[in-house]
């Protein structure tokens, strides 16, 4: 498999009249052996169907499609979603026939054409990076694994553990779906344009949702309550959602949990009970 180098990559470029914008995150990965190890940390079977968000000007999608039996990319770029196929056909044309193109934002897209997609494995764009994962998660129940690239500030926050510095509402939404861990740094050097911050792989492995007596999106307001005063207590920061602080000192203990503690201390599983009490 031929994959694109600095020199392809500028080319492509420089033909399609592009100047990567960071309002759609494009820094474009240049270096082939940064796409193999991308795809062989992916741990992708023969037979699985890829999505893939933010394709670009096509490096890791060559590398993926040598990989499985198909693969998806959702480009948001019209420019670029018309110029993938090009130049599939053009660097791998034995494969071309793998990849189907949906012109569209990751965010706002449902379904898929084709077989359900099995895996994700994506250069996210960093300033929508947890919103788009997370949509995929919800969105698509058929994937099972995903191995996605983001700045290395929120694979930290994506995979931090109950009581670091960096767990929040990321790192709680992520655990509702899937165990994530991170999977290794990515360097700058290998983007063009070079960014000015820091990336790593954060590999996610899907698993049952908690069981609740309440849904999801209660659960995530309840997140979303008691991060949005991150040095609160529970008593505190709840205190709006729950009508008094005193109210939200009996839900809190209700759950078992507390009052005094910070969400920051909270595991996925305590916050699921945590909303049941205050909706029961």
């Amino acid at each position: 498999m031929t994959l694109l180098g600095p020199a392809d990559v500028r080319r492509l470029a420089t033909d399609l009249g592009l100047r990567p914008t960071k309002k759609w995150g494009q820094n474009f990965v240049v270096d082939a052996n940064t796409v193999r190890r991308i795809v062989r940390t992916a741990a992708l079977d023969p037979d699985d169907v890829v999505v893939e968000i933010g394709p670009g000007l096509g490096s890791l999608t060559l590398g993926l499609l040598d990989a499985v039996a198909r693969v998806v990319a959702v480009e948001i770029d019209p420019v670029l979603a018309a110029q993938l196929p090009r130049t599939v056909a053009s660097f791998a044309p034995e494969v071309a026939d793998r990849l189907e193109v949906v012109a569209a934002d990751a965010l706002v897209v449902d379904a898929l054409p084709g077989p359900p997609p099995t895996a994700l494995v994506a250069n996210l764009p960093y300033n929508v990076a947890v919103p788009v994962l997370l949509r995929a998660l919800e969105r698509w129940p058929s994937v099972r694994h995903a191995l996605v690239m983001v700045q290395a500030e929120v694979a930290d926050r994506i995979t931090a553990p109950p009581g670091s510095r960096t767990y929040g509402v990321p790192s709680v939404k992520v655990a509702w779906w899937a165990s994530a861990r991170r999977a290794g740094p990515v360097p700058r050097a290998v983007f063009w344009p070079v960014p000015n911050v820091d990336s790593a792989l954060v590999a996610v492995e899907r698993r049952q949702p908690p069981a609740v007596e309440v849904g999801r999106e209660q659960v995530f307001a309840v997140v979303d309550a008691a991060f949005a005063h991150r040095r609160k207590s529970l008593r505190a920061a709840l205190a709006g959602y729950a009508g008094s602080a005193a109210e939200a000192e009996r839900v809190v203990r209700a759950a078992g949990l507390d009052p005094l503690a910070r969400g920051e201390s909270l595991s996925i599983g305590e916050f699921v009970r945590l909303a049941a009490a205050l909706h029961s």
